[in-house]
């Protein structure tokens, strides 16, 4: 098993995963998702993946929240594990990863949306030291229906 940062040959993997998470309904607002744009914001991000005997079975991404210089240090993660290879503790190393890089990289803030119902992302993620700071009530729909998030954050142990 290995961690690393995307490459362009990953883009059929992690897109297959992130599909899965689409269809789901549980990981992501999107219900219709465009390839080509996907695949440029997973460039304009960092992306690590986890590899098993060259297979990706998992990827997170931390994205700027904002172009604002004052914002330098916050990203928002997104992270998803093929559906075959769930409960089997990528998502948690793929976190601790990112972590990791974070801190050596003067990210002092991670957070992420999640819908209440994705008690397994709530889980791992609480369990890596994010806490919930607030429930965005409605925020928008899915699939036609307003579905609510919760945000969370862990902060950088590095801060002043």
């Amino acid at each position: 098993m290995i961690i690393r940062k995307m490459n362009a040959d990953d883009r059929r993997q992690l897109f297959n995963i992130y599909l899965q998470g689409v269809e789901e309904g549980n990981a992501t607002f999107e219900t219709d998702v465009d390839e080509r744009k996907w695949w440029r914001q997973m460039k304009e991000a960092d992306v690590f993946v986890i590899e098993e005997q060259t297979v990706v079975v998992g990827w997170v991404k931390m994205m700027l929240v904002s172009a604002r210089p004052v914002y330098q240090g916050v990203r928002e993660l997104s992270l998803y594990v093929d559906r075959a290879e769930r409960g089997k503790g990528y998502g948690r190393l793929l976190l601790q990863h990112v972590i990791h890089f974070a801190e050596e990289h003067g990210i002092w803030t991670l957070q992420s949306h999640i819908f209440p119902e994705n008690k397994a992302s709530l889980t791992i993620q609480q369990q890596a030291g994010f806490r919930i700071v607030g429930r965005r009530e409605k925020i928008a729909q899915h699939a036609g229906r307003w579905r609510d998030t919760l945000l969370l954050e862990r902060r950088s142990r590095k801060m002043d």
